[in-house]
């Protein structure tokens, strides 16, 4: 199973984790892993590489295991953007894990 946990203060998404396989089918051919994984990327991307932000990303191939931690101070306009992308991406793992309970566990903390 993945588990997706997104971490918040007060009501601000300060991050998440993305780990586990989700065991819908074998490595390399499993498109439950491949949805999470590919929308995990993006908002990596759109984060760090569009918005030039410094976001702190830990990846362990070993274990499945990615992390995004935004940084402790954003102006205005780019903490509202870096809100909206990770309530996007909340959103799409809560829809991914109503669709594939079994494989998918999203938690907020």
């Amino acid at each position: 199973m993945t588990t997706v946990t997104f971490h918040t203060e007060g009501s601000r998404i300060t991050g998440f984790e993305m780990q586990g396989h989700s065991g819908y089918a074998p490595q390399g051919e499993d498109i439950v892993c491949a949805a999470l994984t590919s929308a995990v990327r993006l908002t990596e991307c759109a984060v760090n590489d569009v918005l030039g932000l410094e976001a702190a990303v830990k990846v362990r191939d070993k274990d499945a295991f990615l992390s995004l931690k935004l940084p402790g101070t954003l102006g205005q306009t780019n903490e509202s953007t870096c809100q909206a992308l990770l309530a996007a991406l909340m959103v799409h793992c809560v829809q991914l894990a109503e669709e594939y309970p079994e494989n998918i566990s999203v938690l907020e903390v």
